[in-house]
């Protein structure tokens, strides 16, 4: 269980998987937003995860999103990364990237 917890963390924080998780998957432009499908291996299946990014005055901000589904393939991963990111950004907007305090 710790191990599990601690390859999320590790990726969700900007680390690689320790299993190849194959050439970077390209961007996505959406609603003034930028997706970058970001899957790994996670005991043999491709996790969902993610980043949206937004180009503001103050620079990019960026939010990283792991999500519980897994896949049997990385494309089909990609597919499911750049969907539930698009949700994440019609329900949300940039109230994804307000920083919480506590």
């Amino acid at each position: 269980m710790f191990s599990k917890l601690k390859a999320a963390w590790s990726r969700f924080a900007g680390g690689r998987g320790s299993e190849s998780d194959g050439p970077p998957a390209a961007a996505v432009e959406y609603k003034g937003y930028r997706i970058r499908p970001t899957p790994y291996r996670n005991n043999g299946l491709y996790q969902t995860a993610g980043i949206i990014e937004k180009d503001t005055p103050e620079g990019v901000k960026e939010h990283r999103f792991i999500r519980a589904d897994t896949h049997q393939g990385r494309e089909e991963a990609i597919a499911f990364a750049i969907s539930k990111a698009k949700q994440i950004i019609d329900l949300q907007g940039d109230r994804i990237f307000a920083q919480t305090n506590g």
